[in-house]
């Protein structure tokens, strides 16, 4: 079965209380996209409004770093309770950083491990590792705002990484995020992705439970 993530990005940030419980009680997994501002044209949140979100959210929290120095960031958030934490391979690059010895950082501490692509990098670049992740996450737009549109590319980037796994045997799950929509979220499954991350469609449905009801395929 599909996994859903709503993306806080999306929610309404003057009732946060409100959208975490109804999080808890229909979604999967919390999406929570920390921008910097450099490697992506965008700030968000960080550590104090995750930190005060771990004291109420009740699914993991999957922290989705976009920022340029990853390293930096990774014993504070889990430390404030992330279940998963991702990086962008292109970030790492920029740092000077081992992808695969970042990987086994967050690992280390007791939190799934994913890498992250942007749709410009070639999905190739993430098979040397594959093995060394939890799972990965396709970018489907560009790192960096909410309510775009799904790049329909991603469908045959998809089935790229999904068949790379499979030669490889590796156990690595798929997530993909930016513009999952009711419309498309069968297609993506079906491509490979276990995990959809799915921020206006989820948080501006007037009907919430059904659309991500409908997003997982039930």
């Amino acid at each position: 079965m599909r996994l859903v993530a709503p993306s806080l990005l999306s929610a309404d940030f003057l009732h946060l209380s409100d959208e975490i419980k109804f999080v808890n009680e229909h979604a999967d997994i919390l999406h929570l996209d920390i921008m910097d501002g450099t490697l992506v044209p965008n700030i968000s949140f960080g550590f104090s409004v995750v930190d005060a979100l771990a004291g109420v959210c009740k699914v993991p929290m999957d922290v989705h770093l976009m920022s340029v120095n990853p390293q930096n960031y990774i014993e504070r958030f889990a430390k404030a309770g992330a279940a998963m934490i991702s990086f962008h391979l292109e970030a790492a690059r920029l740092a000077g950083q081992d992808p695969s010895a970042l990987l086994a950082r967050i690992r280390s501490l007791g939190v799934k491990a994913g890498l992250v692509i942007n749709p410009d990098v070639l999905v190739e670049d993430l098979y040397p590792f594959i093995k060394d992740a939890d799972f990965i996450l396709l970018m489907s737009v560009f790192a960096g705002f909410g309510g775009q549109s799904f790049i329909e590319a991603t469908y045959d980037r998809l089935r790229a990484l999904r068949r790379e796994i499979d030669r490889q045997g590796a156990s690595c799950m798929v997530e993909v995020d930016g513009g999952v929509t009711l419309s498309n979220a069968d297609s993506i499954a079906a491509a490979g992705a276990q995990i959809l991350v799915a921020g206006s469609a989820v948080f501006r449905a007037i009907d919430r439970p059904a659309a991500i009801k409908a997003i997982k395929g039930v």
